[in-house]
């Protein structure tokens, strides 16, 4: 339970909240145990619920105005100094319209810079392409020292922020836009950056998710299982960068079929990263991605975008049973790969 600006909450509260205001409330907790903590925003403060935590502490609060590349210098300046910024602003504006300044100023030096990303993917719908953002994790994930998380709902989000607030290099958080619905139902099922979390048993096919793709993963699993009589694996890989890759090769060798979901282009994310796991490892199995087929979304409702996209619980369903059918030589003797 949390006591945040007058009011008190729990866990269970995550229904009625954004990730962006849950984000805000567990920061401002976390700033009334460690005075290391400053908040810093491009004139977004509103909009990413940072201005929870300026509510709180106004004097350890920076509002930079609208310049994303000057919110990741200060960041990076103040962290030199030994205090743990959080930088908020949209995904698309953290990831690109100030690439350079993260690349440079923050994972160069390996500072302690929390970013956190919120309207990541297509989260912010009618927007249009200028406000989705389906490159950041190819982007992120290529920078030394970053670390890289897609939390699943607000209470994997708390878990994330609390995480990485003592991590000592600089941290990349995406969140989506509105009310995304939750999977989690309580903050105690082992968060840990770099671990993947099985949320389904399974022995056919695995599906790797992270993000909204979770909820929508987990719901197919189990209808697949009703319908089909099929055993489906899903985990959520919340952290991109280190990825689990025990848990990849565990389900490569144990389901030969692999199928990624991700609110993302199916370039350079989570596809990638499992796909690179694989490949070094030399086993082999069926393999395939959902995502944005490498092209800018379409505008629209986010529920429609996912349905359109395939990522819903019925478009994640079909790709399994395409995936079912692929043909590959199964070799139970593993001593004779590369």
């Amino acid at each position: 339970m949390s006591e945040i600006t007058g009011t008190t909450w729990t866990c269970y509260d995550a229904t009625t909240m954004t990730a962006r205001e849950i984000y805000g409330r567990v920061l401002a907790e976390l700033s009334d145990q460690d005075p290391r903590i400053v908040g810093l925003s491009a004139d977004l403060a509103k909009s990413t619920a940072i201005s929870i935590f300026e509510k709180r502490h106004p004097e350890r609060f920076f509002n930079v105005g609208i310049a994303e590349q000057n919110l990741m210098g200060v960041a990076a300046g103040m962290a030199k100094t030994g205090l743990i910024p959080f930088a908020s602003t949209f995904a698309a504006f953290a990831s690109m319209r100030a690439c350079e300044q993260v690349r440079t100023d923050i994972c160069y030096q390996n500072l302690p810079v929390k970013i956190i990303a919120t309207h990541g993917g297509m989260s912010f719908g009618a927007a249009g392409t200028t406000h989705h953002c389906t490159e950041d994790l190819a982007i992120m994930r290529s920078f030394a020292n970053m670390t890289v998380i897609v939390p699943a709902d607000g209470i994997e989000t708390a878990n994330a922020v609390r995480a990485v607030k003592d991590l000592p290099g600089p941290a990349y958080i995406r969140i989506g836009r509105g009310f995304e619905p939750p999977f989690y139902e309580t903050e105690d099922y082992g968060f840990q950056i770099g671990r993947a979390r099985e949320i389904h048993p399974g022995t056919d096919l695995t599906i790797i998710s992270c993000g909204i793709g979770v909820l929508q993963s987990f719901e197919a699993a189990r209808m697949l299982k009703e319908s089909d009589g099929l055993s489906v694996r899903v985990l959520n890989m919340h952290t991109i960068k280190p990825i689990d890759r025990e848990a990849i090769l565990s389900a490569v060798m144990e389901t030969r079929r692999i199928l990624t979901v991700e609110e993302h282009n199916v370039l350079g994310g989570l596809g990638s990263a499992v796909a690179d796991v694989i490949a070094e490892s030399g086993k082999g199995c069926a393999f395939a991605k959902i995502g944005l087929p490498d092209s800018y979304a379409v505008m629209g409702y986010p529920e429609d975008l996912y349905a359109h996209y395939g990522l819903d619980a019925n478009g994640i369903m079909e790709a399994v049973r395409k995936l079912l059918k692929v043909e590959f030589e199964e070799d139970e003797d593993w001593n004779d790969e590369v």
